[in-house]
């Protein structure tokens, strides 16, 4: 017992998160693998590769088998997360990789039984015959307890952590980390600059519907634009009014709201319904009442 423990000690430990996230990044693989192979078959016959499907994807793994755990004692997954099979039935304390039974094993059990539950589903799927129903039955009650072991398997796992597949706890291979960790240096100056913005975008959201942008933009175009000593007669309303006090251009349907300046009816219009406190931003007059200009204005230009 105190032999097993300092074993244990000697050993870096894997995280039971590391070890999902490789089997994880296993099926991604996979996945990309399978449908990466299949892109290239979109040219031909469609179901040209239903009837050999098993094999081809038994050929697949058996290539990805052959270039990570035959040669690296690790998956795919395990490579990029700095994780690899160790030989859990060996006395020594040391690292020692596994043996060619062991990764043998580990291809018949993983490859083979994937490559015997697909192809044993197409073979009795449509047969009709007694005994072809009673092997049926054999091959779904066996399957069926294997995933039942493989759940018991999966809860130990994560009580202890040491075997995440039945296929590990089988042949007695763990995961272990191939060099030690080292402590992790979190940096938080990128979350920090998130939370401020986040809070700045938030505060920009609630204060924003509260401020009237026309009457703030039509103020600082009073300040800007110097206030005209204009009397107050339509006569020089006439004379004066070239262009509309909003938009800058020839006065469409002039109208005035009281004071010396003229406004398009659209313009005038749209800003004191937007706005009923809405004043001149020639002048900051008041709308007083709203009336067309009764003088004809001739449209060209003034000289």
């Amino acid at each position: 017992m105190a032999s097993s423990i300092g074993k244990e000690r000697r050993v870096n430990p894997v995280l039971r998160i590391s070890q999902l996230d490789a089997l994880e990044l296993n099926k991604a693989l996979e996945q990309l693998v399978w449908s990466q192979f299949t892109s290239c078959f979109h040219g031909f016959k469609p179901g040209v590769l239903a009837h050999f499907e098993p094999e081809v994807k038994a050929f697949l793994w058996l290539i990805l088998w052959r270039f990570t755990i035959y040669s690296k004692n690790a998956t795919v997954g395990q490579a990029i997360l700095n994780i690899q099979y160790k030989n859990n039935l060996s006395q020594t304390e040391k690292y020692q990789p596994l043996s060619k039974h062991q990764k043998l094993w580990y291809l018949i059990l993983t490859v083979g039984g994937r490559w015997l539950e697909e192809r044993c589903y197409d073979l009795f799927s449509n047969r009709q015959l007694q005994s072809f129903c009673k092997i049926k039955r054999y091959i779904n009650f066996g399957s069926g307890l294997l995933k039942l072991c493989g759940l018991l398997n999966f809860l130990i796992f994560l009580q202890k952590g040491t075997f995440a597949t039945l296929t590990e706890r089988i042949l007695g291979i763990r995961s272990v980390f191939c060099k030690p960790q080292s402590v992790r240096q979190v940096g938080f100056e990128y979350m920090n600059r998130e939370l401020l913005w986040h809070g700045f975008a938030e505060f920009l959201i609630y204060l924003l519907p509260l401020i009237n942008v026309q009457k703030l933009k039509l103020k600082i175009s009073s300040w800007c634009s110097p206030i005209a000593g204009l009397s107050n007669s339509e006569n020089t309303l006439a004379a004066h009014g070239k262009e509309c006090s909003l938009c800058g251009e020839w006065p469409t349907m002039p109208h005035t709201i009281g004071c010396s300046h003229i406004f398009c009816y659209y313009c005038i219009k749209s800003n004191y319904l937007f706005d009923m406190y809405f004043t001149c931003p020639k002048c900051g007059s008041e709308v007083h009442s709203l009336q067309p200009l009764r003088y004809k204005i001739e449209m060209t230009e003034l000289h």
